[in-house]
C-alpha cells in the first residue's frame, strides 16, 4: 500500500499544475508555485503549492504551505480536504480517477467466474451491437420521445435490441428485455464496448427494475460519440442529456462519456481547439468536470462549461422546451463559436 501511495504522489507532483486547477481553481499559477487564499479554495495569497522541483525533500513539486495558518502537506491533502473523503481507500481510487487510472482489483477480491461466452468484452460488445437494429420506430425511440427527444432515431451510435438479456444483482435467471443500445468507441472510431438502457414494455420509461443501466467492455477514455465533431466537440454525461443539446442546437458536435468518473477521464481528441463541458448540477458531475477541464487546458485547449438551470439538460428540455434551452446555450457558448454553431 505504502508503494502504491508514494507513487500515486509522485503522478499527482508530476501533474502539479492540473491538481491545482481541479481542485483550487480559485487560485493562480506565479511562476513556479500555484497561489490560492487557503485549503477552502477563497482567493487571496496565502497558501503555495510548488509545481516544479525535486520528486523529494521539502521543495518537492506537489508540496503546499499556508502562511496563516502554517499548515502544509501535499497534493493528496489538498484532495482530501477540498472532497471531504475520509477514508484512506476512497482517498486513493480519488487521486487514480483524476489521473485516468484504473481502480486495482484488491487481493482477495472473489475473481468472477468465466461465461460461457466473452462476455463483459468489446467482442461481446460488438457482437450486441451488431444484432440490434435502427432506433427508428421502435420502443427506442418511443422512450426516447418520452425524454422529449426526435433526433435520436438517425444517429448511428445508437440502436434497439428488442430482447437483450437484464438480470437483476442476486438473480439467478436473466429475463429478454428492450433496450436503448449505445456504441462506446475511441479516438479511431473502432467500437470498445455498448451502454444498455433496459426500457418498459411500451417505451414509455425505463423497465421497473433495479439495475436500468449497464456498460460493457472497454470505457475508460472513451465514449458515446453521437455526432461527429471536428476542432470542436461538447462532452457530458449522460445519453439523454447529451441528446437535449442536440435537440436544442442539431448538428452540434457532442460525447457522451456515460458517468462523472468517466467524463474526468476521457481522452480528448489530437487537433481539438475547444472544449465545452456540459455538467449535471452535482458534486461528482462538478468535480468530474473540474478535472477534464484541468487535463484539457494543461495541453492548451480552451475550455467553456455549460449549465443547465435544473439537474441536467434533459430536465431543462422537459421544463421549458427545445427554444429555451437553446437560448440559454446561446448565452454560454463563446462568441467565436455562435455563427458557426448555432448558425
Amino acid at each position: 500500500m505504502h508503494s502504491e501511495t508514494d507513487e500515486l504522489i509522485r503522478a499527482l507532483a508530476e501533474n502539479a499544475e492540473g491538481v491545482c486547477r481541479a481542485y483550487l481553481p480559485a487560485g493562480r499559477r506565479e511562476g513556479s508555485y500555484w497561489i490560492v487564499g487557503d485549503l477552502q479554495n477563497n482567493p487571496g495569497r496565502s497558501l503555495f503549492v510548488r509545481l516544479t522541483g525535486p520528486a523529494s525533500g521539502p521543495g518537492a513539486a506537489g508540496k503546499f504551505s499556508d502562511g496563516a495558518t502554517g499548515e502544509h502537506g501535499d497534493l493528496l491533502d489538498i484532495i482530501r480536504e477540498r472532497t471531504g473523503i475520509s477514508r484512506f481507500p476512497d482517498l486513493l481510487a480519488e487521486a487514480r480517477a483524476h489521473l485516468g487510472r484504473p481502480q486495482p482489483v484488491l487481493p482477495g477480491t472473489p475473481v468472477p467466474k468465466k461465461a460461457k461466452g466473452p462476455g463483459g468484452t468489446p467482442t461481446a460488445a460488438a457482437r450486441l451491437f451488431a444484432a440490434s437494429v435502427p432506433v427508428a420506430g421502435t420502443l427506442a425511440e418511443t422512450y426516447l420521445r418520452t425524454r422529449g427527444i426526435t433526433q435520436g432515431g438517425t444517429l448511428s451510435a445508437l440502436r434497439f435490441h428488442p430482447k437483450c438479456w437484464h438480470r437483476d444483482e442476486g438473480q439467478t435467471r436473466s429475463i429478454p428485455r428492450p433496450a436503448l443500445i449505445a456504441a462506446v468507441t475511441d479516438g479511431a472510431g473502432a467500437l470498445q464496448g455498448v451502454h444498455r438502457t433496459w426500457l418498459a414494455p411500451d417505451g414509455l420509461g425505463k423497465a421497473a427494475v433495479e439495475t436500468q443501466r449497464r456498460a460493457m467492455g472497454h470505457l475508460l477514455g472513451n465514449a458515446v460519440r453521437l455526432t461527429p465533431h471536428d476542432d470542436i466537440v461538447v462532452v457530458g454525461e449522460g445519453i439523454e442529456t447529451m441528446l437535449s443539446l442536440v435537440e436544442a442546437v442539431p448538428g452540434l458536435p457532442v460525447w457522451a462519456a456515460l458517468s462523472s468518473g468517466h467524463l474526468g477521464a476521457v481522452l480528448l481528441p489530437e487537433g481539438l481547439q475547444r472544449l465545452y463541458i456540459a455538467i449535471d448540477r452535482d458534486q461528482a458531475g462538478q468535480r468530474a468536470a473540474e478535472r477534464l477541464s484541468a487535463r484539457a487546458l494543461d495541453a492548451g485547449i480552451a475550455v467553456r462549461v455549460l449549465e443547465p438551470r435544473l439537474g441536467d439538460f434533459n430536465d431543462d428540455l422537459r421544463a421549458y422546451g427545445k427554444d429555451a434551452l437553446r437560448q440559454n446555450l446561446a448565452g454560454q457558448i463563446g462568441p467565436e463559436d455562435r455563427q458557426r454553431l448555432l448558425g
